[in-house]
């Protein structure tokens, strides 16, 4: 498969693969949700040095029909590849949003006087502009994308798990197979040494022991992710669904509820704009929030500001939270600084407050595929000892299952209405009351 994926980037970066109108593509959009759309996004937002020249990634999630609206405005129909990943090929939103850009593309292409207006040269053009990233190959066809241009992977991936398989195809595209092979041999290092190292020097077992340390013995409820690279601004989002769907749980495997918390809250924005936001609770509040601090030695961009290096003053924050956090300040401090005593107790930090600091030498896909299975093992670690299932995600489906239900009455079945509970009732009326 990973030949495959790889032939495929080849023929779009070499300008091979061809819309139907001859033109090569210049703009790759990724339609998914969930792992489909979070780790691909995230990847492909971290790694946008390694992007080729003059070709561009977007990815559609929502079904919001802003999203779709907006991600394609100025798009040109001629020069785009669509990739709908979905494993089953029935996940509502990205359906839903696969049509929508399906409808936008096609009848761009025959406004444009590109393809004539038939059901054949429509079907011609998708199967030149998409391609599909699951196992139904059957409901692909049925789209109207050539199976051949189908790309698998194993059913029992979950989607937060998936981004090194086909559903980093797009990533694939964008930095070429040799920046995802690098990208593989990262995830293989970290899966290497969890696997040989002893407990002791074993980094995701430790930290994942230590998430545990704060979780049950220090009643810390969330975790922040706070990477000094902006080029990872995804990433903390992209934990949120690894970390919380895997662990958010509240039965064990054997069925009998569990006895202690499971799970973390993870959230957490890029330095230095989060100090100007929400450190302040860090350092100061009442909750105790472990953070992981994230820094690379070299960026992708270094700067001068006349004779100071920007990058090397940016990273002086990371250090200097770090130590805040850690050592804080006392009242004595305080007053040798000649600071009035009736405002002394207000400028004293704590300290004490953990924080983890990860750095490497750049940013590269290699680092990357260390820094995702990192924290998956991080995630299965605490699983294993809160003897939870860190692979399944039932909590989702109730809120799908019920979004179909609801979906008539939404639609102005009176009778599909009056079966919903009084809450659900009283909000769809007032939304059918004012939709123009």
């Amino acid at each position: 498969m990973l030949d495959k994926i790889y032939a495929f980037a080849g023929k779009v970066r070499s300008g091979e693969w061809r819309g139907v109108t001859g033109k090569p593509i210049r703009t790759v959009i990724n339609v998914g949700i969930g792992g489909s759309d979070l780790g691909p996004v995230m990847a492909y937002e971290a790694l946008k040095p390694y992007v080729k020249e003059g070709l561009e990634c977007r990815f559609i999630s929502n079904i919001d029909p802003t999203d779709a609206a907006v991600k394609t405005a100025d798009l040109d129909p001629e020069t785009t590849l669509v990739i709908i990943a979905s494993k089953t090929f029935t996940t509502l939103e990205t359906l839903t949003n696969a049509r929508c850009v399906r409808a936008w593309l096609l009848d761009g292409l025959v406004a444009a006087g590109a393809i004539e207006d038939t059901e054949e040269a429509r079907r011609g053009a998708v199967a030149k502009h998409f391609v599909a990233v699951s196992t139904a190959l059957d409901k692909v066809e049925e789209f109207g994308i050539d199976p051949v241009n189908a790309f698998g992977f194993w059913s029992w991936v979950g989607g937060r798990y998936s981004v090194d398989s086909a559903v980093g195809t797009s990533l694939a595209v964008a930095i070429g197979p040799k920046g995802f092979e690098d990208f593989l041999a990262g995830f293989r290092a970290v899966d290497e040494h969890f696997a040989t190292a002893a407990p002791e020097q074993n980094v995701p077992l430790l930290m994942g022991m230590l998430n545990i340390w704060y979780v049950n013995f220090w009643k810390a409820h969330s975790h922040a992710v706070l990477p000094y690279a902006q080029y990872l601004h995804r990433f903390p989002a992209y934990l949120q669904q690894l970390t919380m769907e895997s662990n958010g749980k509240s039965v064990r495997w054997d069925g009998s509820a569990v006895t202690t918390d499971t799970g973390e809250i993870f959230w957490g924005e890029p330095g230095t704009n989060g100090q100007h936001a929400f450190y302040q609770l860090i350092h100061q509040g009442t909750r105790l929030i472990p953070a992981d601090f994230i820094a690379v030695a070299n960026p992708a961009h270094p700067t001068r500001d006349g004779e100071t290096d920007v990058h090397q003053l940016f990273l002086s924050n990371f250090f200097a939270q770090t130590a805040a956090l850690a050592f804080g300040k006392t009242a004595d401090e305080v007053r040798a600084e000649g600071t009035d005593e009736a405002i002394v107790p207000a400028r004293v930090f704590p300290g004490d407050r953990p924080t983890t600091s990860i750095m490497a030498d750049e940013l590269s896909p290699k680092v990357l595929g260390e820094l995702i299975a990192l924290y998956e093992h991080i995630t299965f670690v605490q699983g294993a000892v809160w003897g939870i299932d860190s692979f399944d995600q039932w909590g989702v489906e109730l809120g799908k299952r019920l979004a179909l239900q609801i979906a008539p009455a939404v639609s102005g079945d009176d009778e599909a209405l009056a079966t919903q509970d009084p809450s659900t009732q009283g909000l769809v009326t007032w939304y059918r009351e004012h939709r123009r």
